[in-house]
């Protein structure tokens, strides 16, 4: 049997991922739970986390490593940020202790852009970062990361030199809720493609209308028939079309894209781009954060044999 080598751990929010590693880089064991920031912050991180390690019966002697909000200054331990432009080994490096464990557990830290103009962080992505852009350090990149706060970071020659968030997933959530919108989308059922593709292709040609763009969820329906699945893929082409082109408004002709995402948004973000006729490449998320991990580990226990995969 493989022998385990470290623990993985993705801490969001709301949302708690560990994996148990091999060390040849297998996963040994895994476990997922709505233990995030927020609801470990009451529960205690270090009663969280011990749980699940010995749900797993990892040993004491196994290291663990996270990322995210666990991080965050109102988290276990705060991580700090890393300021861009920065090389990616940076973010490797910049792990801190969590202190009074008898167990050695390090959490990385997030990025920061501090300009005065277009001020913003990052917190838990820069680590699927690392995982998409693992061994690719030539030429511009531009790696989208979509959620609830969408990232898109450009990578050039290894360095980060800036990226944004764009409130995608959580707009969508607000409008389909608590705006007039949410009577249009009543009832929705199975996602309506092509509603969505018109949306995405309507906000790319015309981008400073997309308030305006937004209604026509509404006025669709009073006067062309729009169904209530039409109205909510209208809206969610609309956000996802906006933020698309905002975000590569000021990429390269060259830029290599990649998506990290999986799920429903792999699809709709993937539906998007061929809408679009954007050429793009998809990393699983999971995957992506596993291996940004995994090179984290790498770089803090070099010497062990345990993290030799």
């Amino acid at each position: 049997m493989e022998k385990p080598a470290y623990v993985a751990v993705d801490w969001g929010t709301s949302s708690f991922r560990l994996w148990l590693i091999g060390v040849d880089g297998g996963i040994l064991g895994e476990h997922r739970s709505a233990e995030g920031m927020t609801t470990a912050a009451s529960l205690g991180f270090a009663g969280v986390l011990q749980a699940h390690l010995d749900s797993l019966s990892v040993p004491a002697e196994i290291p663990v490593i996270i990322c995210g909000m666990a991080g965050a200054r109102q988290g276990w331990v705060e991580a700090g940020y890393i300021d861009t432009p920065t090389s990616l080994g940076a973010i490797l490096t910049g792990a801190v202790s969590v202190p009074g464990q008898s167990r050695d557990i390090r959490i990385l830290p997030g990025l920061a852009q501090r300009s005065a103009e277009a001020p913003d962080v990052i917190r838990g992505e820069e680590t699927q970062l690392l995982g998409a852009l693992a061994g690719e350090s030539q030429g511009e990149q531009i790696v989208c990361m979509p959620g609830t706060h969408s990232k898109w970071v450009r990578v050039v020659d290894g360095m980060v030199t800036g990226f944004s968030t764009f409130m995608t997933g959580e707009l969508f959530d607000v409008i389909s809720k608590h705006s007039i919108l949410a009577q249009a989308i009543a009832g929705a059922g199975e996602p309506d493609g092509a509603a969505f593709k018109a949306a995405v292709g309507a906000i790319f040609k015309q981008p400073a209308m997309a308030t305006s763009l937004l209604f026509g969820a509404r006025s669709g329906q009073l006067l062309h028939g729009l169904s209530p699945s039409g109205a909510k893929a209208w809206i969610s082409g609309t956000l996802i079309g906006s933020e698309i082109t905002g975000a590569l408004s000021s990429a390269g002709h060259d830029a290599r894209i990649t998506l990290v995402a999986s799920g429903g948004l792999q699809t709709l973000y993937e539906t998007a781009f061929q809408c679009l006729s954007i050429s793009y490449q998809t990393i699983d998320a999971d995957a992506a954060v596993r291996r940004g991990l995994s090179a984290a580990a790498k770089a803090i226990w070099p010497n062990d044999e345990r993290t030799v995969a």
